[in-house]
């Protein structure tokens, strides 16, 4: 039997844990985000978000964690879309809580929907439009630079395109997951990651993080599909809150609790660059934004141990990524740099791992192995460029997540 009661029409060999995630943000609080979503009253928020794998019904998760209120949805619906962000003709739909089309999510919680019958294709644009009637003062959120959002005055939900007083969003509210049903074996890939896997420096609207493309290599192999769910939250920290909480802290919430969980990729290098970070008044300003004091490199040995065994006490497999480099950027500092390739050796030669993804080796200078090489960065010798982050999906193995 599938939820809700109703008879499972799952083609036989489908997923046999049922729900598996396609897409996922984690939920960051205002006050701990590059960016956030101002108090606002009566508007529709309607994001856009690409999808990895594909089913035959979906859920969406949204979330008030971060909130001291309850929040109330008037409405709330869930669409295809094709170019312009435009409605695909009959794929909207409502979308309910325990049957009914309005719910208030409590202070400090996630809410799940019902199960919607929506035929989702793989790698397809979903738009998520949700009516807020009331007043929010603290909005969870994503603070991300890769996505596209739009608030809209009143109830726009069942607008099929976006009226002329859309205005941008600076982050996804709310929406922290989209789930599916599979229609043949599946499972989730769960990236655990900073700015670097969200996505920073790529096209807005174009998914192009390297999630995203390793995601669309995965579904043009045939066979088991894996989906890949990005959890970065830019400037994240293995070890210390302040832009986010730790990915330590968050790890259970964001990954471990992911349906269909059974491949884990640590890619966290935060730590170190703000540990290490110069002492002057030109970064005094953004290193601030940080909490907890330093970290060495045996702290962050020990935090990605933590993270393995934690995820091996779920059955999942795990993957690490060696740290990229940044040198250029306004950061480094060669004790920096030296920590980096010191935790990178470990990576590399431990038996902690199933895989490494050796992106230190994709993304350095021959000429100078402290730097990214020029034609893969944003320009700020720290973040990828599109070209960038689709080199680091392409040079992974896939056969690592057979």
């Amino acid at each position: 039997m599938a939820d809700n009661n109703t008879i499972d029409t799952r083609p036989e060999g489908a997923a046999a844990s049922g729900w598996v995630r396609t897409w996922g943000a984690s939920p960051q609080a205002p006050d701990n985000s590059v960016s956030s979503v101002e108090p606002f009253e009566n508007a529709t928020l309607r994001h856009i978000v690409r999808v990895s794998g594909g089913g035959s019904r979906i859920r969406i998760r949204l979330s008030n964690e971060y909130g001291t209120a309850p929040v109330t949805l008037g409405a709330a619906r869930v669409a295809l879309t094709g170019a312009d962000h435009v409605i695909q003709d009959g794929s909207s739909h409502v979308v309910t809580f325990s049957g009914r089309p309005s719910v208030t999510i409590p202070a400090g919680a996630p809410i799940l929907s019902d199960p919607i019958d929506l035929p989702l294709p793989a790698l397809s644009q979903l738009a998520i439009s949700l009516h807020v009637p009331g007043r929010v003062e603290t909005v969870t959120s994503h603070g991300t630079s890769h996505t596209l959002g739009w608030s809209i005055p009143g109830d726009a939900t069942a607008s099929p395109s976006l009226p002329a007083d859309a205005a941008p969003l600076p982050a996804q509210a709310f929406i922290s997951a989209v789930e599916v049903l599979p229609d043949r074996p599946a499972n989730a890939i769960a990236v655990l990651g900073d700015s670097r896997v969200d996505g920073t420096g790529s096209t807005p609207g174009a998914d192009r993080r390297w999630t995203d493309v390793l995601a669309r290599r995965l579904i043009e192999r045939d066979g088991i599909t894996r989906y890949v769910i990005s959890q970065g939250i830019g400037g994240n920290r293995l070890l210390n809150d302040g832009i986010g909480t730790s990915a330590l802290g968050r790890f259970d919430r964001d990954v471990l609790a992911t349906p269909g969980l059974e491949h884990v990729v640590i890619a966290v290098g935060g730590d170190l660059i703000i540990s290490f970070a110069p002492d002057d008044e030109e970064t005094a300003g953004f290193v601030a934004m940080f909490g907890g004091e330093p970290v060495t490199v045996e702290d962050i040995i020990a935090a990605h141990v933590q993270v393995a065994a934690r995820a091996r006490m779920h059955g999942v497999k795990v993957y690490a990524a060696t740290i990229a480099p940044y040198g250029g950027s306004e950061l480094y500092t060669a004790e920096g740099d030296k920590a980096r390739e010191q935790v990178n050796a470990w990576i590399r030669t431990s038996d902690v791992f199933d895989g490494v993804l050796d992106f230190d080796a994709v993304w350095r200078d021959p000429s100078d192995p402290s730097r990214i090489r020029s034609d893969l960065h944003m320009g700020d010798h720290l973040h990828g460029n599109d070209a960038g982050y689709g080199a680091l999906a392409r040079s992974i193995d896939l056969s690592l997540f057979d």
